[in-house]
């Protein structure tokens, strides 16, 4: 199961970045295709945030993480490049 956390960990901090720069750059060239990907593309983020959260709770006891790492870990889904952080900081070594 700790795998599937690393990939989804990877995959959520990519739909968000990518969720970020249709915000950014695809907004204010082509709002046509802004308003297209804006479905799909938070539709796949919500499924994969969602997906981060309850694997991180499911792992919580067998990864022995403390209530500061837990924390940590649940609050990089909500930074850009925190699930890239944890992943490396907290997950690299363990799967």
């Amino acid at each position: 199961m700790l795998k599937i956390f690393k990939v989804t960990a990877i995959l959520e901090g990519i739909s968000y970045l990518v969720l970020f720069a249709n915000m950014l750059f695809i907004k204010t060239n082509n709002p046509e295709l802004y308003h297209t990907l804006l479905q799909p593309l938070g539709m796949s983020h919500g499924i994969l945030f969602i997906g981060y959260i309850l694997l991180a709770f499911l792992l919580r006891k067998s990864q022995k993480w403390d209530l500061k790492t837990f924390g940590i870990i649940l609050i990089a889904s909500l930074i850009p490049f925190g699930t890239f952080y944890v992943e490396k900081k907290y997950l690299e070594n363990n799967a």
